[in-house]
């Protein structure tokens, strides 16, 4: 596009060369993609000649450049180029907007005169709105193509959320997860470890979107495999958390609650780093107990101890053990008020009879009333273990 620009300039006003600056309204600079002869540039869009056209949105005719104080030489004396006159004209979109400057360099024939302003003015109106029907053409197609790569990238996390968690016998298993974004920075899972026992999960990366959601998917595929290799809850955590530390960069970090339960001795044992609170509702007085993290969040340090480890969650008739990301406990408002824990409780005392895909629903159904119109900031996720009987 702009080589034809330049070069249906230079033929309509019989000039050597020309030059399309193109405005980055996000830098304010002006750039050159394309220049007949020379090689890209990009400067402040209020230096020189170029930038006073920009500014001022008038056309600049130059019949004498080196007679010129606006000039600046420097362009010749490293090409050997000799710049005799210049025609500079702003391109204005049809939104009014700057969309870039054209500069026509050295007419062969004399010195450009008020005929090839006129002519250039008409032609860069016409390159002007062309120039900016492509740009809002490319904008769609690249828009069009990162909501393809995001929708992918949800199917692919998506896929990987287990479709139910495991049948733990006396158990009601249950667990739910709803990005921010396209794609999110929180993740759940269970793995079943033989007939009365599962490996559980919950984590929850800094941020959401992209990078968070691969940290999370990452952690998801460690957990597997140390399930698959068999190891302890804690050589798991620390091994996973020591990769972690490796992999992730500074400013990144994931809180995670990675436990197992024991449907025969009725306990959950756990480590959770960063991840809290922790709640355990208990059916016989309808109480509810709030835990904090056990350790640091995971991916800062290495080596993270896991002496002494938090005591079991003793999973008595009715109980119910709650993982769920702060999306929920920070969920705020038009007000700014957050929906926090004692809202959490108060779902729970109302609905622990229910099942546990059930007491999701009213969970939801009740952040959703507190928040009204405001939107979601922040990924929430759910994972409920109740004891039967």
């Amino acid at each position: 596009m702009l080589g034809k620009v330049i070069d249906a300039a230079r033929a309509v006003l019989n000039a050597d060369r020309g030059t399309v600056f193109l405005y980055d309204a996000e830098t304010n600079e002006l750039f050159s993609t394309i220049a007949t002869g020379s090689d890209e540039m990009r400067f402040p869009a209020d230096v020189g000649i170029a930038g006073e056209c920009a500014q001022r949105r008038q056309v600049i005719n130059v019949p004498d450049c080196y007679a010129d104080q606006r000039f600046n030489p420097e362009f010749d004396r490293k090409t050997g180029y000799r710049t005799r006159c210049l025609l500079t004209v702003p391109l204005i979109g049809f939104d009014d907007t700057l969309v870039g400057v054209m500069q026509i360099i050295n007419k062969l024939e004399g010195v450009f005169d008020a005929t090839d302003e006129q002519m250039a003015t008409a032609l860069a109106a016409q390159c002007a709105v062309a120039l900016q029907r492509a740009r809002l053409i490319d904008a769609y197609v690249v828009k069009q193509k990162l909501e393809r790569d995001l929708a992918l990238a949800r199917e692919i996390q998506s896929n990987v959320l287990p479709e139910k968690l495991p049948d733990v016998p006396g158990y009601d298993l249950a667990g739910w997860n709803t990005p921010a974004d396209e794609t999110g920075g929180d993740i759940y899972d269970g793995v079943a470890l033989d007939e009365h026992r599962a490996a559980l999960l919950l984590a929850d990366a800094t941020g959401h979107g992209i990078g968070p959601a691969l940290s999370v998917t990452q952690f998801r595929a460690m957990f597997r495999i140390s399930v698959r290799l068999s190891a302890d809850l804690d050589t798991a955590f620390v091994q996973i958390n020591d990769q972690l530390t490796e992999d992730l960069p500074g400013n990144r970090f994931v809180t995670a609650f990675v436990g197992q339960l024991d449907g025969r001795a009725h306990q959950i044992r756990y480590h959770a780093g960063g991840q809290g609170p922790l709640l355990h509702f208990h059916a016989a007085d309808q109480t509810c107990t709030w835990l904090e993290a056990s350790t640091l969040p995971m991916g800062i340090i290495a080596g993270l101890t896991v002496d002494p480890s938090p005591d079991p969650i003793d999973m008595a008739p009715g109980d119910i053990f709650a993982l769920i990301s702060d999306g929920i406990y920070e969920y705020q408002n038009a007000a700014g008020e957050q929906f926090d824990n004692d809202r959490v409780g108060q779902v729970f005392k109302a609905g622990h009879e229910q099942t546990m895909e059930a007491l999701i629903m009213s969970l939801r159904a009740a952040v959703a009333a507190f928040a009204g119109d405001a939107p979601q900031n922040d990924d929430m996720t759910v994972v409920l273990i109740k004891r039967l009987g």
